[in-house]
C-alpha cells in the first residue's frame, strides 16, 4: 500500500534528520557541543519527534479511510463513511465531501440528496463547504429549479473560492430549466469580470451558442461573448494551454459533469474543427 510505504519512508527520514542533527555534530565538536545541546539542538530534536509522531497518529486514525481511496473501492468507502456520519454523527466537512463525492462516483444521487438534507440539519457549515458537489447532484438527477434555488441561497455562503463557480452553475441551471433571460446576466458579467479562464471561456461559449438567439440585445450579447472569447485567448494563448487549464481542475466533480461543454468552449475559442 503506498500510503504504508509513504510513512514508513517519511520516518526513515525523520529519524536519519535526527541522526545527522545529533550525533555527527556531537562526534565532530565533541564537549563543547554537548554543553550547549539543550539549548540549540534539543529544542529542534523535540519538534521533529513531534512531527513523526503526529504523522503515525494521523496514518493511524485514518488508515481504514487512506486505504479505501487508495484502491477506488467507492462502494466500500461509502459504506465506511455512512458509519462514520450518520452512525458516529461525524458531519465534518471532509466526512461529507468524500462520502458525496463517493455517491456521485456510483452514479447514487438520491444518497447525495439525503447526505444534503441530514448535513443541513446537523452541520450547515459542511453544505457550506461543498455547494458545488451537492448542486452537481441535483442537475444530475433532472432538478433544475432546485439546482437554481440552491445555487442561488449559497452564492455568498459558500468558500470564497467557490464563488464565481457557484454562480456559473446558477446560469447553468437557469438555462437548463430554458429561463434565458436569468441565465444571460450571470454569463454575461462572469465573461467580462471572471479572473478564472475556465469560467470565462464557457461563459463566452454559452453566450455565442446558446443564449445570443434568445437574448432580447443579441448584438450585446455577441460583443460580450468576443470580449470573453479575446480575453481567454490571451491569458490561455493556445489550444494546449487551454487544454492545460482544464486539466488543473480535471478531478473536480463539477468540472467534470461538463466536460463536454469544457471541449466545446476550447475547440470554439481556437476555432477547431473535427
Amino acid at each position: 500500500m503506498k500510503f504504508k510505504y509513504l510513512i514508513i519512508a517519511f520516518s526513515i527520514l525523520i529519524i536519519i534528520i535526527i541522526f545527522i542533527t545529533v550525533f555527527i555534530p556531537l562526534l565532530i565538536a565533541g564537549p563543547e557541543f554537548a554543553a550547549n545541546f539543550r539549548f540549540v539542538i534539543l529544542p529542534l530534536l523535540i519538534f521533529l519527534v513531534l512531527v513523526l509522531f503526529g504523522m503515525s497518529i494521523f496514518f493511524l486514525l485514518n488508515y481504514r479511510l487512506l486505504s479505501l481511496l487508495e484502491r477506488e473501492d467507492w462502494p466500500a468507502l461509502a459504506y465506511y463513511l455512512e458509519n462514520q456520519v450518520y452512525v458516529k454523527g461525524r458531519y465534518s466537512s471532509r466526512n461529507v465531501r468524500i462520502l458525496a463525492s463517493s455517491y456521485l462516483v456510483i452514479s447514487d444521487y438520491q444518497s447525495v440528496l439525503k447526505l444534503e438534507s441530514k448535513t443541513q440539519a446537523a452541520n450547515p457549515s459542511a453544505v457550506n463547504a461543498n455547494v458545488l458537489i451537492f448542486g452537481a447532484a441535483k442537475i444530475l438527477c433532472g432538478k433544475f429549479d432546485e439546482a437554481a434555488s440552491f445555487y442561488k441561497i449559497h452564492t455568498n455562503k459558500c468558500k470564497k473560492k467557490d464563488r464565481q463557480w457557484v454562480r456559473w452553475f446558477f446560469g447553468f441551471s437557469q438555462l437548463l430549466t430554458g429561463s434565458f433571460a436569468a441565465a444571460e446576466p450571470e454569463f454575461s458579467s462572469l465573461s467580462v469580470t471572471s479572473n478564472d479562464s475556465l469560467i470565462t471561456g464557457i461563459s463566452a461559449y454559452f453566450l455565442h451558442n446558446s443564449l445570443e438567439k434568445k437574448s432580447s440585445n443579441p448584438e450585446k450579447c455577441r460583443q460580450v461573448a468576443e470580449n470573453g472569447k479575446s480575453r481567454v485567448i490571451s491569458a490561455v494563448k493556445d489550444h494546449g494551454g487551454w487544454i492545460k487549464e482544464t486539466q488543473k481542475m480535471g478531478t473536480d466533480v463539477h468540472v467534470a459533469i461538463i466536460r463536454k461543454y469544457v471541449d466545446e468552449t476550447g475547440k470554439w475559442l481556437f476555432n477547431i474543427t473535427e
